[in-house]
């Protein structure tokens, strides 16, 4: 489960309550691993909502969390900023401890790598958070090959976390072939790329101007339609399987090779439930073969996001 849209930063029509049933449904449909963050929500809502959610059943659950990012500016005028440096990395794991009301955090990552701050004093640090127990395991996001190698020399990669759908695959160049070298699990966010490959929103879709995905070139111009029609060609193959076409992509991700797993978010409990369907089946070698054909006549996108 990822828990950036209950923090209601980007994500329209976030409430208290559908966030809280969107947690608890996660448990019913066989999913235990959430995935949070100190920089989502202005002051640590998706942590605290986590905590007020599932607090009595920590037992039965892993918690998954990242520090090194955090916000500045006024409530109108927030920006992102980076920041690993040892001590703030201490700091913001012990707030984020206090939000989720937890003694430990079983995957704890360094959310990105900042450009002020050597990775290996960010790594130092972790690799104290570790042998102190706190942190059970410790991952990083957002990595070059080279960040990881640096990293991995001083405080062993348990897993990391990068974009990854089936339309953005540029990890299968480096890194991910160096995570299966090195075993290290692979759980990607954005398997349905913000949504757009659920395939919910029509060609002529209007985007409200406060959306968060306009800043994408994935939502716009010649790669809208390019992704369009990806997903016309996607859609009888979803119905050939029996499933919805959020559900078709989940599975083909998580079978990809080296992927552990998906981070799929939402907000409501109905997302979950079909985010869950993704799981438990497989696509047939004919099915597979048909998505490879669809995904090579869609082509290469162009990207441009930063973390």
């Amino acid at each position: 489960m990822g828990c950036w849209p209950i923090a209601g930063m980007t994500s329209l029509g976030v409430t208290e309550a559908d966030s809280l049933a969107a947690l608890s449904a996660c448990l019913d449909e066989g999913i235990t691993t959430f995935d949070t963050a100190y920089i989502y929500g202005t002051n640590g809502e998706s942590e605290k909502l986590i905590a007020k959610a599932l607090g009595h059943r920590r037992d039965e659950i892993v918690i998954c969390t990242k520090g090194g990012l955090h916000w500045e500016g006024k409530p109108n005028a927030l920006k992102m900023e980076h920041d690993a440096q040892p001590g703030t990395l201490r700091k913001e794991f012990e707030e984020s401890l206090r939000r989720l009301d937890t003694d430990r955090i079983e995957l704890y990552y360094l959310h990105a790598p900042d450009p002020h701050t050597p990775v290996e004093y960010s790594a130092g640090e972790l690799k104290k958070l570790l042998d102190e127990g706190k942190a059970r395991a410790i991952g990083v996001s957002n990595f070059s090959l080279a960040q990881l190698e640096v990293f991995h020399r001083i405080c062993p990669i348990a897993a990391y976390q990068p974009p990854y759908n089936m339309i953005l695959r540029d990890i299968e160049t480096d890194t991910l072939p160096w995570c299966i070298r090195n075993h290290v699990s692979v759980l990607v966010y954005w398997p349905l790329m913000k949504g757009l490959l659920a395939g919910t929103l029509s060609r002529d879709h209007q985007f409200d101007p406060k959306d968060g995905r306009l800043k994408y070139p994935m939502f716009h111009g010649e790669e809208w339609k390019k992704n369009q029609d990806l997903l016309d060609a996607l859609r009888p193959i979803a119905a050939e399987a029996g499933h919805t076409m959020a559900q078709l992509v989940i599975n083909w991700t998580i079978h990809q090779p080296g992927i552990t797993s998906a981070i799929c978010g939402a907000k409501r409990p109905d997302q979950v439930r079909d985010n869950a369907g993704g799981m438990g089946w497989e696509l047939s070698p004919a099915m597979m073969a048909k998505i490879d054909a669809a995904l090579k006549a869609r082509g290469k996108p162009v990207t441009r996001w930063a973390v």
